[in-house]
């Protein structure tokens, strides 16, 4: 194979526009652009929170930045809190997120994003290990909180509303439907403070917040994000003010000719306290001026027909089986949102089936990029608006960004060779939260060690191949299972596939897939037929498993992790039958 020769091939391949650097951060903090946005786009909706009903309420620019300062005052003189302390926020979409995370980033304190449906150990492994100095939550969800109340009574609690800041009559039927018919709302036996009572205790000297932001720099730390634990024991990555600015001006001078400030709306069904819609959705495209149009509950895929119906969205982010589940809805295909201009995919292989079915119902494209927690998260993009969008690839490396295949040895892998991706850029995490020795690990002479395995081409392009600790050894022979999925994923009557190795002995493992059907009829040996066509011999999967549905994180990506657990290691039997072959 030829070796790379030119440094940075992909710079040929950028859109007219786009530098092949970013420019150093023009404000001191990311507190900063969030005020300059708000001042920008002032009287404009920056936020919509709409229910599966269509019942909505909305935030102007100008209302998130005065009620985030209001909140910071509360966090700094009201509960003592200084700059660096920790404050964790768990909840769902809603309009008291972006309120509840500027105001803790204003306070210049550490935003630490917490799935809601974590357990009570759970959030006390995360809390404990972040060390939290006060806990924001969601009032249906509060009992989950009581756990970590009960061993930590310290730890002040605020609670919102999930109709927090909606108009009032429309609050008072919500509210009523919570109580009296989906009856969600938990008996709170522990104290609080109501995260309206805090921001009014902290707007009558909202003014003080300036000079808690003038104490921030670059390098002050924004967020720890836990990786989720699907490589082992959960981490914090802590990433700065710097690493965030510089990622949010990376993907926006990707997109600068098909984003316009103040002109878009996005549809953000991703949770906010995913690192992908924190930094892509909530800062920005609010960066940008855009409508965010938030969705508490994706599931089930209805609950966001109002919001299509309802509002000119322009932009979507998700991940594959986001993409993949709403052009199954009838719903959808029917009546496709007719502004739409493209969709950016992320969080997990992008199905090329998926990617051509959305083209066809929408009539715009859906691109896919590359990124991980400890990379803020963008990494690589296809240009948008611009320049060459190659599907089957996450791209090209962003600007002042390096990307690097690289073999065991530590040399560059040749073209089109898989390699260990090493990364280097401004948006990489200063390190793992007190975990120095796990950081040297993956920080290698600032280089980032991402554990994801891909190849570029002579123009700089990438495809990912897969996880490191994901490859299957078949006879000696590597076996990618995003390959064999989307194998498979091609087959009309799959709805949803993952596939892990199974040990075989001497002979290494064997592969064994676990399917969804959309058709009931599909059998293993049509399964094992259509592959054949697609893959070398040993890739083919020896066994199937038939279930009624993957486990998944809160953004909807498939945990191969959970499934080898579920169908591998605890020989779970599937809910629905199983035709397993060898």
């Amino acid at each position: 194979m030829p070796e790379h020769t030119d440094p940075r091939p992909w710079l040929a391949h950028y859109p007219p526009e786009v530098p092949p650097d970013i420019a150093p951060a023009a404000h001191g903090s990311l507190c900063d652009e969030l005020i300059a946005a708000a001042r920008n786009h002032h009287d404009q909706r920056a936020f919509t929170m709409v229910m599966p009903n269509g019942m909505n309420g909305h935030l102007t620019f100008g209302d998130v930045d005065r009620l985030s300062d209001a909140f910071a005052v509360y966090l700094r003189e009201t509960l003592g809190l200084t700059q660096g302390d920790r404050v964790a926020i768990q909840m769902p979409n809603c309009l008291a997120y972006p309120i509840a995370a500027f105001g803790a980033l204003k306070a210049g304190c550490v935003v630490v994003n917490t799935n809601p449906l974590y357990t009570g150990p759970e959030m006390r492994r995360q809390f404990g290990d972040a060390g939290v100095a006060a806990i924001v939550g969601i009032d249906i969800m509060a009992d989950k909180i009581r756990d970590v109340v009960a061993t930590s009574d310290d730890i002040p609690v605020i609670l919102a509303r999930i109709t927090n800041f909606f108009p009032g009559y429309v609050a008072g039927i919500i509210r009523s439907i919570q109580k009296v018919w989906t009856r969600n709302l938990p008996r709170i036996d522990y104290p609080y403070v109501r995260f309206t009572a805090a921001l009014e205790q902290g707007l009558h000297r909202r003014s003080e917040a300036a000079s808690y932001v003038s104490e921030l720099t670059a390098d002050s730390l924004a967020c720890l994000q836990y990786t989720g634990g699907t490589t082992g024991v959960s981490k914090g990555a802590m990433l700065t003010h710097g690493n965030l600015m510089a990622n949010s001006a990376q993907m926006m001078a990707f997109s600068k000719t098909a984003i316009l400030p103040g002109q878009e709306t996005i549809l953000t069904a991703l949770p906010m306290y995913h690192v992908f819609a924190f930094v892509v959705n909530l800062v920005g495209f609010y960066g940008m001026g855009a409508h965010n149009i938030l969705i508490p509950n994706p599931r089930p895929l209805s609950n966001l027909k109002r919001a299509f119906e309802n509002y000119p969205i322009t932009w979507v982010s998700g991940v594959n089986t986001l993409f993949h589940g709403l052009v199954n809805e009838e719903w959808f295909v029917a009546h496709p949102p007719e502004h739409l201009k493209a969709s950016i995919s992320g969080g997990m292989a992008l199905h090329a089936s998926t990617a051509s079915q959305w083209e066809q119902v929408t009539g715009s494209p859906v691109v896919e990029g590359y990124g991980l927690t400890e990379a803020s998260p963008g990494v690589t993009f296809n240009p948008i608006g611009g320049g060459e969008v190659r599907m089957g690839t996450v791209g090209v490396p962003l600007p002042s960004t390096v990307v690097r295949p690289t073999r065991e040895d530590g040399r560059s892998a040749a073209l089109g060779e898989p390699g260990e991706l090493w990364v280097r850029g401004p948006q990489v995490m200063a390190g793992y939260w007190q975990r120095p020795e796990e950081s040297a690990q993956v920080l290698v002479d600032g280089w980032l060690r991402t554990g994801d395995v891909g190849t570029m081409d002579a123009d700089g392009y990438v495809r990912i191949v897969d996880r490191s600790k994901d490859v299957i050894i078949v006879s000696g022979f590597n076996v990618f299972p995003n390959e064999v999925e989307e194998a498979l994923a091609s087959h009309p009557g799959v709805d949803e596939v993952a596939v892990v190795g199974v040990d075989a002995g001497e002979r290494g493992e064997r592969v064994r897939a676990v399917v969804v059907r959309s058709d009931l009829t599909l059998t293993a040996s049509d399964l094992r037929a259509h592959a054949a066509t697609e893959l070398t011999g040993y890739k083919v999967p020896s066994e199937f498993v038939f279930a009624d549905e993957l486990p998944k994180s809160p953004i909807g990506k498939i945990l191969r992790k959970d499934v080898r657990t579920q169908f591998v290691d605890a020989q779970v039997q599937p809910l629905l039958t199983s035709e397993v072959t060898r």
